[in-house]
């Protein structure tokens, strides 16, 4: 049975990655970087991310979804540590909850969803 799902994503820096994770967003390293390959956690997730240096950012169709229970204080939070929220995806509502997107320094896109 499924108990857990563990996004990969892809890095051209793993220590910038890690710097933008880590102090931004406060994830936590897991680990050791293993060959060019970071996990990270904050509460019940994780994300990995692997080291693609050709990764042309403009080029990344990357993207997750991440569920939250308190999107008002995340997104509160995110405001405060001056991480920068994507331009067309502030905080709003929409029929399936509240969210907010934001991008990596490679172009991810994460969007954070709850109530």
């Amino acid at each position: 049975m499924l108990t857990n799902i563990h996004p990969k994503i892809p890095s051209r820096d793993i220590a910038i990655s890690k710097a933008f994770y880590s102090n931004q967003l406060g994830f936590r390293q897991l680990g050791a970087v293993y060959d060019g390959y970071l996990m990270l956690s904050k509460d019940q997730i994780e994300l990995h991310l692997f080291e693609f240096k050709a990764l042309n950012p403009k080029e990344n169709y990357g993207m997750i979804y991440i569920r939250t229970n308190d999107i008002d204080g995340l997104y509160a939070e995110y405001i405060n540590n001056k991480v920068a929220i994507h331009p067309n995806a502030p905080l709003q509502q929409k029929p399936w909850g509240k969210e907010f997107s934001i991008l990596d320094p490679d172009s991810n896109l994460i969007t954070f969803g709850g109530n």
